[in-house]
């Protein structure tokens, strides 16, 4: 009899077994690391597999999101999904879902949302079976070595935008930001600094938020890629960015640009694009390939900007769903 439960350690060998059947990859890095993520914030983090008898048959993997991508609530992000090929048809991948809803719903997440490559057509159609839409949002993404353009006419200011609301696009981009504007790596002591800059652009006091992403910076403090900006020794911005555990069945380095802020004050002082030199510059040394983000389909501005600095649209569509 088919059921569900929590994933345990004990299932690693098997989760990378089933996942190197599905992808080809033998992703045990990711598995662990999902693993430890899980054990460490379990508030954040769901684990489900599908057993029959003592034969784990499938298994979701899903985290919660509370601000990122200037997001105003908590999401469900559904991130992974592996059903045995030999188990197809027999309702494992829905009972997951169904499982993984009443996880979400019971820490008071009414979102789920997810991603796949618009050539995966089998997964595409279960997603639409599942209630699942197009979000009206777009993956972006540029590979972390080459530069940066910044040769077509500066935008006029205007105060909108998404990665924490703030607007980088009223850079000037006539020098190589980096060389005059110092950029280190974020420390825990910029977090009041950091709230302070959201709170100036969106209203919000989101104290919260920014303690959970500072201390995930610090506790990953060995990957460089969260970075301060400051202006005549003042703090002027900032840029968050994370390595990818392997969400959505990607195999290569990615890093996932999530929060970005900058200083109204220091608008039009390269504060946005030296954050982003530096933050492309670092990843590249670091041997992470690409970078992606989202960005709402008329966050116009933050388009522009992010255009300019090379991304271009992913080959990924982004999907949600209410739940309840």
């Amino acid at each position: 009899m088919s059921t569900v439960r929590d994933i345990v350690a004990a299932d690693l060998d098997r989760l990378v077994e089933l996942d190197r059947t599905l992808t080809g990859y033998p992703r045990r890095s990711f598995h662990s690391k999902r693993s430890a993520a899980a054990a460490a914030e379990p508030a954040s983090f769901v684990t489900l597999a599908d057993t029959d008898g003592a034969a784990l048959t499938g298994y979701v993997y899903a985290h919660i999101l509370d601000g990122e991508f200037g997001g105003s609530g908590p999401v469900g992000v559904l991130d992974a999904l592996g059903v045995d090929p030999d188990r197809r048809g027999n309702g494992c991948a829905r009972r997951l879902i169904q499982a993984l809803d009443t996880a979400m719903a019971a820490r008071g997440v009414r979102e789920m949302v997810t991603q796949a490559d618009w050539s995966e057509h089998g997964l595409i159609r279960f997603f639409a079976s599942a209630g699942f839409r197009l979000a009206p949002r777009m993956v972006l993404e540029r590979g972390t070595t080459g530069t940066i353009d910044f040769d077509m006419p500066e935008p006029k200011h205007e105060h909108h935008g998404e990665l924490n609301h703030s607007d980088p696009s009223g850079d000037d981009f006539a020098a190589l930001s980096r060389d005059r504007i110092p950029v280190r790596s974020l420390a825990e002591s910029d977090s009041p600094f950091i709230v302070a800059v959201d709170r100036k652009v969106t209203g919000r006091d989101r104290s919260a938020y920014y303690r959970r992403k500072v201390a995930e910076v610090v506790k990953e403090s060995g990957v460089r890629v969260s970075l301060v900006a400051e202006v005549d020794g003042q703090f002027a911005g900032f840029v968050m960015a994370r390595t990818d555990y392997g969400e959505f069945g990607r195999a290569e380095p990615t890093a996932i640009l999530d929060t970005m802020g900058v200083d109204p004050a220091n608008a039009r002082q390269n504060v946005g694009r030296a954050l982003m030199s530096q933050l492309l510059t670092n990843l590249s040394s670091l041997g992470v390939e690409k970078v992606q983000t989202q960005v709402a389909w008329n966050g116009f501005s933050l388009l522009g900007f992010l255009a300019r600095c090379g991304f271009t649209p992913s080959q990924r569509l982004c999907f949600t769903r209410k739940i309840g």
